[in-house]
């Protein structure tokens, strides 16, 4: 029997907007409001990204660091995780993607989130969206339990992405033989995953990814407001 796999980015796919500069933000305004003033060291860092001195990896690691903490007790954070994947389910949600989601669960599909974004929220708001499966950068996490401003493994962005969710597969022992796949991004960061799936849907799709979806074949889809 053939298994039937939808996978989701989430960033300006299933959201309008992105989460993590929000969620670091959102945090810090709560808990240490003094953070923001590494608000410019923050912007900073994303330029030296822009500017391709550093990793998107890096630049999270940085972030985290400046508006979080080099470590932090995750039980002074998950509260704070919890109220924000709330105010993104009430906010920041396409109603498209809610649809879709819908759609896929009521036709027996395992629904997977697929994300850059860091599982410390990524997977509450995937939970609260009926999500099956997420897969998510991680958090390292010390030795006293504490998370640290370092990504364990890697960055679940572009090539990596595929890399992850093939990790993920094997781990819960799904056989790409078995399965037919369907796969929701926005971003052409993703174009690895929409060569591999057997059916690839580019969401509200940025510029490059417009242009390669057309040269493709591949279905282009609005979730604005529908």
């Amino acid at each position: 029997m053939t298994i039937e796999l939808a996978i989701y980015d989430m960033d300006r796919t299933i959201t309008y907007r992105p989460t993590w500069t929000p969620f670091l933000i959102y945090v810090a305004c709560r808990r240490q409001r003094w953070r923001l003033l590494f608000l410019p060291l923050v912007a900073l860092a994303m330029l030296s990204y822009i500017m391709r001195l550093i990793s998107r990896g890096r630049l999270k690691e940085i972030s985290h660091a400046l508006l979080l903490g080099i470590h932090v007790d995750p039980n002074d954070i998950m509260p704070l995780a919890e109220s924000f994947a709330e105010k993104t389910i009430r906010d920041n949600i396409r109603p498209g993607a809610v649809a879709a989601i819908k759609a896929d669960h009521q036709a027996g599909r395992r629904l997977v989130m697929a994300t850059a974004s860091y599982r410390l929220y990524a997977g509450l708001i995937a939970r609260k969206l009926g999500f099956d499966d997420v897969i998510a950068t991680n958090s390292s996490i010390r030795h006293d339990g504490h998370l640290i401003a370092r990504i364990e493994g890697e960055n679940n962005y572009g090539p990596a992405k595929l890399r992850m969710i093939l990790a993920w597969m094997t781990s819960v022992d799904l056989k790409l033989t078995d399965c037919h796949i369907r796969f929701y991004s926005d971003h052409v960061s993703d174009a690895p995953v929409f060569r591999w799936v057997d059916l690839p849907f580019a969401i509200n799709p940025c510029r490059r990814l417009e242009i390669l979806a057309k040269r493709e074949g591949w279905p282009c889809l609005d979730w604005k407001h529908s």
